[in-house]
């Protein structure tokens, strides 16, 4: 027979399911940027991640109708079971990214096992609390506790989880989160938990709340290990941003930048990469006064074009993530690779997204540089549409100029050839770049022009004076090289223009023959 609960009882049972909407939406965040970390394409891994944990509820859901008795001591179980799964959740795959190759698989069956104990929440409050509310009360009141939550735990992950906690410690403050609640439940109504489970409750509590504080205790070591697991050389440097996770690894006296696992380049050979990125397109401009960078956090791109001195008047460097200006300004590896460039008073850092700030400012530019990752995710993939190569068209003065980096042009081929067919359909007569960057293979650039015709821009190109530019590799003979291709790897008239309405590159590029780099 039901114990019928008072009104402070009930209005437990709604706190506690507050918590646990908090805890369960901030667990589904976590398993998605894990699987976005370890296996890429973010939009797909968090689409497939939630649905995922949604499906998996739905499960829980209809488990709980064969749980017929004792409901309180089934609930308070669950949460010590979230409590551990949910704290172990990124270094179990931390250490496992270290043995085995199908993460995909452990991080996905994570999020079946964490949704089907989510799923079983929710049925439990409400069949515990009937006894003091009537359906119509008792499934609304449960069902906003719940939701309330998820917005407070989206709040807590966005803004405090994924950028000052990271993947270290976020998941123990759920797993603190989900013991709380048990406890809680436990104390507060302890005289209706049954005797026969109180023993092996009493010892439930004191397992999880050892296991769920060693670990804390322990998450950094291990965590670190499973990093420096995937990479080869030494980790000096590693933060979770709310855009990225940030890596710098040292060898020798050389530094390697990753971004989400990534590699952007080595202090070995990155002037093969950044002094393409620069000079070329800063040779053709006639009066280059004032130049934007988008991308290029790290300072490098800037230090190329403050060596033209006087010529230049401003450059404006907007980047997304302020962790990535603030390394390219501060931390030791970045300020010797790129000269302190980030302290120059001709240099503006505006951390923001790129197309946002194109959108609402009205400055023009002598020239644009375009330096950012590879687009290999839908949600970078507009970073490389003809709707972005428009709005940097129409930023652009008379003979402005500008220049992206696109990937590798053996590599990912019909990427490559897709961005330089995306920058003519807005308007730009371009020009093509490759130049072998040893350790990052066969690299490409795009350079774009408003003034310059179709059938003149590379022998423009070609003609570009290096006189008096300080460059580690790139001469006039250089140009002709870069400049140079052989006939079409694949057929031109087969790739479409990338838009935001139809995204076509990042599936070029993830189809690239990568395996033979």
């Amino acid at each position: 027979m039901a114990v019928k609960l008072s009104i402070s009882q009930s209005n437990i049972l709604k706190v506690a399911l507050f918590a646990t909407g908090v805890s369960g939406i901030v667990a589904e965040y976590i398993l998605s940027t894990l699987a976005t970390y370890f296996l890429g394409d973010s939009v797909f891994q968090w689409t497939m991640t939630v649905s995922v944990m949604l499906f998996a509820m739905g499960l829980g859901s209809r488990i709980s109708k064969y749980i017929r008795s004792h409901l309180l001591e089934v609930f308070v179980l669950i949460e010590f079971l979230l409590s551990i799964v949910v704290s172990f959740s990124a270094l179990i795959v931390y250490v496992a990214a270290t043995y085995i190759e199908s993460l995909g698989i452990l991080i996905y069956s994570m999020s079946i096992l964490v949704g089907m104990m989510i799923g079983l929440e929710i049925p439990l409050v409400t069949r515990i609390n009937e006894t003091y509310e009537d359906l119509r009360e008792n499934i609304s009141s449960v069902m906003e506790k719940d939701y309330f939550g998820s917005l407070l735990g989206g709040v807590f992950f966005a803004f405090v989880g994924l950028p000052i906690l990271g993947l270290t410690y976020t998941p123990f403050i759920l797993g603190f989160i989900n013991f709380a609640v048990a406890i809680f439940l436990y104390i507060k109504l302890h005289h209706l938990v049954s005797p026969t489970y109180k023993k092996a409750l009493n010892f439930g509590a004191i397992f999880v709340a050892f296991l769920v504080f060693g670990g804390a205790i322990t998450a950094d070591p291990i965590i670190q290990f499973g990093e420096q697991s995937r990479y080869r050389d030494k980790v000096i440097f590693e933060k979770q941003t709310r855009y990225q996770k940030i890596i710098i690894t040292q060898w020798q006296h050389h530094y390697w930048l990753y971004l989400n696992s990534h590699l952007q380049f080595s202090t070995l050979d990155e002037y093969l990469y950044h002094e393409p990125l620069v000079h070329p397109v800063m040779g053709l401009s006639k009066d280059p006064r004032e130049v934007l960078v988008l991308g290029g956090g790290d300072g490098c791109a800037v230090r190329e074009l403050l060596k033209y001195g006087d010529k230049i008047e401003k450059i404006m460097l907007v980047d997304l993530d302020p962790a990535m200006t603030d390394l390219g300004k501060n931390h030791h590896a970045m300020v010797e690779v790129n000269q302190n460039a980030l302290h120059d008073p001709k240099v503006e850092i505006i951390n923001q997204d790129a197309f946002s700030f194109l959108l609402k400012n009205e400055r023009f530019f002598d020239v644009i540089i375009v330096d950012f990752p590879d687009p290999k995710t839908i949600d970078l993939n507009r970073l490389y549409s003809r709707e972005f190569y428009e709005i940097c068209y129409q930023h652009l003065r008379p003979e402005g100029l500008m220049i992206t980096q696109a990937g590798s042009p053996y590599y990912a081929t019909r990427a490559f050839e897709c961005i330089n067919l995306t920058m003519q359909a807005a308007g730009f007569a371009t020009a093509r770049m490759h130049n072998q960057v040893l350790t990052m293979g066969q690299w490409g650039w795009v350079v774009g022009a408003k003034n310059i015709p179709q059938d003149k821009i590379k022998t423009a190109l070609r003609n570009v004076d290096l006189t008096g530019i300080q460059t580690r590799w790139l001469t006039s003979e250089g140009l002709l090289l870069i400049t140079s291709f052989g006939k079409d790897l694949v057929p031109i008239d087969e790739i479409e223009v990338n838009s935001i309405q139809n995204p076509v590159l990042y599936k070029y590029y993830d189809k690239g023959n990568w395996d033979l780099y």
